[in-house]
């Protein structure tokens, strides 16, 4: 699940930290459960590629 951080746009640089953030707004009950269960995938992933996005809509 690490390696897909940088290519997530969640995935900010935080200047006061001056480091790279996942910057996904959740609830503790949200962070529990990410953090017990046992995700494959991040569930807040979110593609900062334009073409993946929008590629179903070419056709």
């Amino acid at each position: 699940m690490s390696g897909m951080c940088e290519s997530c746009n969640n995935y900010v640089y935080d200047e006061d930290d001056e480091a790279y953030v996942c910057d996904v707004d959740i609830d503790e009950d949200d962070m529990a459960r990410l953090f017990s269960s046992h995700y494959k995938e991040c569930p807040f992933y979110r593609s900062d590629n334009e073409y993946a996005v929008v590629k179903h809509q070419a056709f």
